[in-house]
């Protein structure tokens, strides 16, 4: 199965990049952009992101993997960019004064989602490309399919309606399966990254964010099948990944190798678990973890260009967790720090002429004004705007 690139950074291990505003720039530059203007930076890229990415109804709602499109390349986008453009327009719907305008753009996302749904023998899941006949269909990759549940969830709290509950838990039986049980390997457990007899890596990503939809689902259900799995997974996490506060190597391989690459979004999801772990139980020790997590990993990823550097959407994963824990314990450098690198990213990497995001193949760094602009990408800086335009803090 042939991936994104941008899921070919998982195998990087130094990405190349440009500046990062200090902390005063970043004090500066929250202070001097409104919610509103943070409302209008997200409206724009979303309108951009419609006018060239986007295929229309006419192409049952699904979008381009990148623009403009190569003739080698796949009709439609993978799985994982199509998620990030529905979770996206849910943050559109949550904008002051205007979100009512998005609903009906959300909801068409989630049917269109679910023409990634392959109910196969026994063993469903999303494929990360289409099925038969939109497509070849593709792997369950389990980490992509987390997303989507969190996803559901967030369209749940955002409507009310029940089929997005029951789609969210459904997702978790689905990443349930990766679960590895096989007690001889080294730090034995963890969640598999893909549903395959050829999968060696148990990883941080699907580990953390599976943990993270098993807590979500947790504090609005009360099933305890969802909190004994949101522990055991984010424990796993903290025992067999956890580098140093806040910072968690990328994977362990069936034979012990540690991949010890770094990315935001494996920190944001300890965050985010944690957090959600402690509001839905009471536990104090998970709002000190959580707590412990954000401050280290802000003491490491603001340093020079780190953050820069990152791919676009891990950063959107990263400060979302950190709105979360800001919610239980407010503390302005969360916002400060995803202010100071949006106001960058809206300055440096977007292209005025058609309002688009441009990176460099990591998804990160410098703008590459030759580069193909991505669904991936352009749907992160819209949760980052739109999430500085919502947050009360």
């Amino acid at each position: 199965m042939v991936k994104t690139s941008a899921r070919a950074t998982l195998a990087l291990g130094v990405l190349s990049g440009a500046l990062w505003a200090s902390p005063a720039a970043a004090a500066d530059n929250d202070r001097g952009t409104t919610p509103a203007t943070w409302a209008h930076h997200a409206e724009v890229s979303y309108d951009a992101l419609q006018q060239h990415l986007y295929q229309g109804p006419q192409e049952h709602g699904l979008y381009l993997e990148k623009t403009p499109r190569k003739e080698e390349e796949n009709a439609h986008s993978y799985l994982w960019p199509l998620r990030e453009a529905a979770a996206a327009t849910v943050d559109m719907s949550k904008l002051p004064g205007v979100g009512a305008r998005y609903d009906r753009d959300a909801a068409e996302r989630f049917t269109t989602l679910r023409l990634y749904f392959n109910p196969r023998d026994g063993r469903p899941g999303y494929d990360s490309y289409l099925p038969a006949p939109l497509g070849q269909g593709g792997d369950v990759f389990y980490d992509d399919n987390a997303v989507v549940g969190l996803t559901f969830l967030d369209q749940y709290r955002a409507t009310g309606k029940k089929i997005y509950l029951e789609r969210a838990a459904e997702t978790f039986d689905v990443v349930g399966r990766g679960w590895d049980d096989d007690p001889t390997k080294p730090c034995p457990g963890g969640l598999q990254w893909v549903d395959s007899p050829d999968n060696f890596m148990r990883a941080a990503n699907v580990t953390g964010l599976s943990a993270q939809l098993a807590a979500e689902l947790y504090a609005i259900e009360r099933d305890d099948r969802y909190l004994a799995s949101a522990k055991k997974w984010y424990e796993w996490n903290w025992s067999c990944l956890r580098r140093s506060p806040g910072l968690y190597d990328n994977s362990r391989d069936d034979d012990g190798t540690v991949n010890k690459t770094l990315w935001t979004y494996n920190s944001g999801a300890m965050i985010g678990t944690a957090t959600t772990l402690y509001q839905a139980t009471g536990e104090r020790s998970y709002l000190d973890r959580a707590v412990e997590d954000a401050n280290g990993s802000l003491d490491y990823w603001k340093q020079g260009d780190r953050l820069h550097d990152q791919p676009a959407i891990f950063n959107a994963f990263y400060f979302d967790n950190l709105r979360i824990l800001d919610e239980v314990r407010p503390n302005r450098a969360y916002r400060k720090t995803a202010a100071a690198y949006a106001e960058q990213t809206w300055k440096d990497n977007r292209t005025p002429s058609d309002g688009l995001f441009r990176f460099q193949p990591s998804g990160g760094g410098d703008h590459a004004p030759a580069a193909q602009a991505e669904t991936l990408h352009q749907s992160a800086m819209i949760q980052i705007f739109a999430g500085l335009a919502s947050d009360r803090s």
